[in-house]
């Protein structure tokens, strides 16, 4: 059936009908929610630990290392990648990148399944593409040209020259008299650095869901961050020719099953898609680049433009918006989970007000949109969405809805039995129903939020053996969430005590410009020594709370994601408010006017 889209704005409720719509959303929510919450999921380890098995890169040996570098960055994704290419514009030669993967790419390196593209424009998304000297082939990247693109920046900055793949962190302990930290790894490393940034993400350990039975399946399994060609045959362009007798099961409907789901619905035999919640699924539109506008582009077009598409998703007032697309069409909803500016002639029950009544019209859209593109009335009302915008990543997909017009692809609602039942020998349960298949896909993310340093994964050290979690015991202390007192020349990439945004390379991209200033201005100064003092850390942490939004109430009456933690409403108290606009400006003028506070010439820095 033809997509017969419009904003359908006029069939959207009005303020009197907003009760009956939150009663709605409450019981749909209601529908969804478990006891064990979070906990339904398990860490790919142990028995386990096949799942996260690197299937791309072969493992090397090598010699264990105990030599030195001035700068260890530790994470080789988009924001590692930056850091280290800013550090080697400066100057700085001795430089290692490390990853637990096989390779750069960070979360690009491990998705590769079919289908997989950024659903953020690939001009703001993929960085330094005026350093690298390229223009990206589409609109939306798909996942291999964006991985080229990070081979092409380590390539360009020189960054595989000291580089450690298959190397992961197990401490990192502070050396208080020769200034610097010393790295233990599982290879079996003691080496040392005097600056360590860690860049290591959120993205990249997949998880998977509790279900009873699991182990018990003698059918093939995978994680699509783990995609197993082996067995699927194809490529991440699709033609899946190995899976053209099988009967598969995707489980998870997100942003990954969106892109996933189209491709082997359409190759394999039959298809059961098993969805707990239902996406929001606007229209993509991709294109290819176009070669005349792409020729006619200036130096500083990629800085303008994703310039203009932060601030256009972070409400600050702009003539012109580049980009117009469905991030860019949506930045009032967003405030409700991503930090920016606020209208201040509207006190907060107004805006509150307001910005329901766009989210109900908006979500109207998309409902109407399912009813547009599915043939079947029964199955588009299982694939609607009821729930407030942002309570879940939005997804945006020209094929996905249209994959449940195929006779071999069956929609499995497993919304009132609390996802999957078990699991047996041969399939799956749900409720009191088995559906036979040969082949499992998990398409069910990764550990969010996360990291190996918050974790414990990667026991840090600092001044007199404290650890930094004992250190945070009483919740993360921080200057600009970079680094903490008791725990000198230790980065931070993430999103802890700053700004986010949608697209959170940008953000990573910023925090690596200010990272590579600050270890310049030490290395200049002659400083030994970056650590905030403990009165600045307080300040910071009392200014982040004090304009953190006040959101829990509404993730707590959203449906269960991992944006509430699976129904729970929680504090928000670790993220800037005004949002990444500001928090830019606040950075230039720190360093304008206070960096040499977190300088000390103790030791000289190493050339």
């Amino acid at each position: 059936m033809t997509d017969r889209t419009s904003d359908r704005l006029d069939l959207a409720p009005s303020a009197d009908d907003l009760d009956a719509l939150r009663d709605k959303y409450a019981a749909e929510r209601d529908r969804r929610l478990r006891p064990d919450g979070a906990g339904q999921y398990r860490r790919v380890a142990g028995k386990f630990g096949y799942y996260a098995k690197d299937p791309y890169t072969p493992w090397t040996e090598r010699q264990a290392l105990t030599d030195r570098v001035e700068v260890l960055v530790v994470g080789a994704g988009f924001g590692g990648l930056v850091t280290a290419a800013r550090l080697r514009q400066a100057g700085i030669d001795s430089l290692r990148l490390m990853d637990e993967a096989g390779d750069v790419g960070g979360t690009w390196y491990w998705n590769r399944y079919p289908g997989v593209h950024c659903d953020i424009e690939s001009y703001v998304y993929m960085p330094l593409l005026e350093e690298v000297g390229t223009v990206p082939e589409w609109r939306y990247a798909p996942g291999e040209e964006i991985r080229r693109h990070a081979v092409a920046i380590a390539e360009a900055f020189d960054l595989y020259r000291d580089a450690v793949f298959q190397t992961r962190i197990t401490e990192l302990t502070w050396d208080d008299d020769a200034a610097e930290w010393i790295v233990n790894t599982d290879r079996g490393d003691r080496m040392r650095a005097r600056f360590v940034v860690t860049s290591s993400g959120t993205l990249s350990q997949p998880k998977l869901p509790g279900i009873p039975g699991i182990e018990c399946f003698r059918g093939h399994t995978f994680h699509t961050s783990r995609w197993d060609y082996g067995y699927t045959g194809g490529t991440p362009d699709g033609d899946l020719t190995g899976l053209a007798d099988k009967k598969v099961a995707v489980i998870g409907t997100g942003a990954t099953g969106l892109q996933v789901v189209p491709h082997v619905g359409r190759d394999a035999q039959h298809t059961f898609v098993f969805q707990r919640t239902p996406s929001t699924v606007d229209v993509r539109d991709n294109r290819r680049t176009d070669p005349d506008w792409a020729a006619s582009l200036r130096p500083g077009w990629q800085k303008k433009r994703q310039d203009n598409f932060l601030a256009v998703v972070s409400g600050e007032d702009v003539d012109v918006d580049l980009t117009q697309d469905g991030w860019t069409s949506t930045p009032d909803l967003q405030r409700a989970m991503i930090t920016g500016k606020l209208d201040p002639a509207l006190t907060p029950e107004e805006r509150e007000r307001r910005d329901e009544l766009l989210d109900a019209q908006k979500m109207d859209a998309i409902r109407a949109r399912v009813d547009t593109v599915v043939d079947d009335p029964t199955i588009a009302e299982v694939l609607k969405p009821w729930y407030r915008y942002m309570c879940k990543r939005p997804g945006f997909s020209d094929t996905y809805l249209q994959t449940f017009n195929r006779e071999n692809v069956t929609l499995v609602d497993a919304a009132d039995h609390g996802g999957i039942t078990r699991m047996t020998e041969t399939g799956i349960v749900v409720g009191d129903t088995e559906y036979e298949v040969d082949c499992v896909i998990f398409a069910t993310g990764f550990e969010v939020g996360v990291s190996g340093v918050l974790s414990g994964t990667m026991p840090v050290h600092g001044r007199d053996g404290r650890t930094l979690l004992e250190a945070w015991a009483r919740g993360p202390e921080t200057l600009h969430g970079f680094y903490s007192h008791g725990f000198p020349n230790l980065f931070q990439l993430g999103a802890l005590q700053n700004a986010n945004s949608v697209n959170f390379v940008h953000i990573l991209q910023d925090q690596a410009e200010h990272i590579a200033a600050v270890v310049t201005a030490a290395r200049q100064a002659g400083a030994g020594i970056v650590e905030p003092s403990e009165e600045a850390q307080r300040e910071w942490t009392r200014e982040v709370q004090e304009s953190a939004f006040d959101n829990e109430q509404f993730q707590a009456d959203c449906t269960p994601g991992y944006y509430n933690s699976e129904g729970k409403g929680r504090p928000n108290d670790f993220t800037y408010g005004p949002g990444p606009v500001e928090f830019h400006r606040v950075l230039e003028a720190w360093r304008e006017e206070h960096l040499d506070e977190v300088l000390r010439v103790e030791t000289e820095v190493c050339s």
